[in-house]
């Protein structure tokens, strides 16, 4: 069928479930529009190769190239062709790529149903643009193999590669649960065995901790210091003063690294707190999965300091809905989404090197070993859905093994 090719009618053509078209423009010779039984919309460009056989280019997705940007590479390429030049051709299909997959189906779903949906999609498309054209049930293991030798071969750790793979066979596992596919083809593909793990555990040391602390009140009195100074001046112009920084804390960071050394939360949950979440009468707070995580949610223990720690920013911040988030940005009333600035200041200021804020999760469930608790416990605690995340701590605790043979020693006869 030859149509004059506007934007607005290439936009309004529906598909038929039930066979595939094929649209002919009536400017350039052989530039065609094909319309899968999907929806799936793809310029190609048909010729005949050096042999006389008809042969087939695909220019690109319909959403992505519009009508002038088409006829530009039908000409180029046509150029190309008259000229000898080999070009690679490329037969549409009419299954679901895994870019569209994710436009279609799998986006929209993880950003409203995952907290950390849209960094989800910001890490699957950064990591795996090399699949987008990819039919979704054909994805291949050798791939994403290769793909993670490239990674190993640039440094990049063994746990950072799992995450975004993770990421990428948990969005196939949603196509599959949803029918749209009939099983995943990663279902086989085996993590990497995290050694750079292992081994890395860091925690604060007890000079650390100390001057971390120290760092920690000195930024508060700074902060308080700097607000009556600044009402000072606007007194002096006859301009209302803000509000005194009388409360227990002068802003949110001092808060937000107690509550995460005292009860190992993540950083992504500790943000998308609110205060329905926390329960003074149990002193438990409730966790809601992130996408990656073990799809529970989890009531953490919150020991006094914790629940002192809430109650106190309570008192200065609590506008009285219950579904308000504990700590929103200053600056945008809305969640964080980091707090790089800050909190890399505070380690300047402490004289703190490789200790990221994931560290004070580390940092909690180290802390918990080497003064006896048993690591199913802090397994527990730290919401680890295997042990074996856990025993990455047990060397932590070489006592406790001394202890259970030790038993033994009252048997004798």
């Amino acid at each position: 069928m030859k149509i004059h090719f506007t934007q607005t009618k290439v936009n309004s053509i529906e598909a038929d479930p039930n066979k595939r078209k094929w649209y002919t423009d009536d400017q350039i010779q052989n530039l065609k529009l094909y319309v899968g039984k999907t929806g799936v919309k793809t310029w190609l460009l048909y010729y005949y190769d050096d042999k006389g056989k008809k042969a087939c280019l695909k220019l690109g997705p319909a959403d992505k190239l519009t009508v002038t940007q088409a006829r530009d590479l039908a000409k180029d390429y046509g150029g190309r062709i008259v000229r000898g030049e080999k070009v690679k051709t490329q037969k549409p299909t009419d299954k679901l790529t895994y870019g569209e997959f994710l436009k279609s189906y799998y986006i929209e779903w993880v950003e409203n149903n995952r907290k950390s949906g849209k960094e989800t999609i910001k890490s699957i498309n950064r990591a795996f643009g090399f699949l987008m054209e990819k039919p979704l049930d054909e994805l291949s293991i050798i791939e994403i193999e290769q793909w993670r030798t490239k990674l190993k071969n640039q440094n990049k750790k063994a746990s950072t590669i799992n995450r975004l793979v993770v990421a990428l066979k948990a969005s196939v596992n949603w196509a599959v649960k949803r029918e749209i596919i009939e099983e995943n083809p990663l279902s086989r593909l085996e993590r990497l065995k995290e050694k750079d793990s292992n081994y890395k555990v860091r925690y604060l040391s007890k000079d650390e901790r100390v001057r971390l602390f120290s760092a920690l009140n000195a930024r508060e009195e700074k902060i308080r210091a700097g607000r009556s100074r600044y009402n000072d001046w606007r007194i002096k112009r006859s301009e209302n003063p803000l509000p005194e920084l009388d409360g227990e804390f002068a802003d949110y960071l001092k808060p937000m690294i107690l509550i995460s050394l005292h009860t190992g939360i993540r950083q992504g949950s500790l943000f998308g707190l609110k205060w329905e979440d926390i329960d003074f009468t149990s002193n438990t707070f409730l966790i809601i999965p992130e996408i990656h995580k073990p799809e529970k949610k989890l009531d953490l223990a919150m020991n006094s300091k914790v629940v002192k720690i809430f109650s106190d920013w309570k008192k200065q911040t609590y506008n009285g809905s219950p579904d308000s988030l504990i700590f929103p940005s200053p600056v945008t009333g809305k969640q964080f989404t980091d707090i790089k600035t800050a909190w890399s200041g505070l380690l300047k200021d402490a004289d703190i090197k490789n200790f990221r804020w994931h560290d004070m999760r580390h940092d909690f469930a180290s802390q918990l070993v080497m003064k006896g608790l048993d690591l199913n416990t802090v397994r527990e605690l730290m919401g680890h859905a295997d042990l074996k995340m856990t025993l990455r701590y047990a060397h932590l605790a070489p006592q406790n093994k001394l202890r259970a043979v030790e038993i033994l020693v009252d048997d004798e006869l």
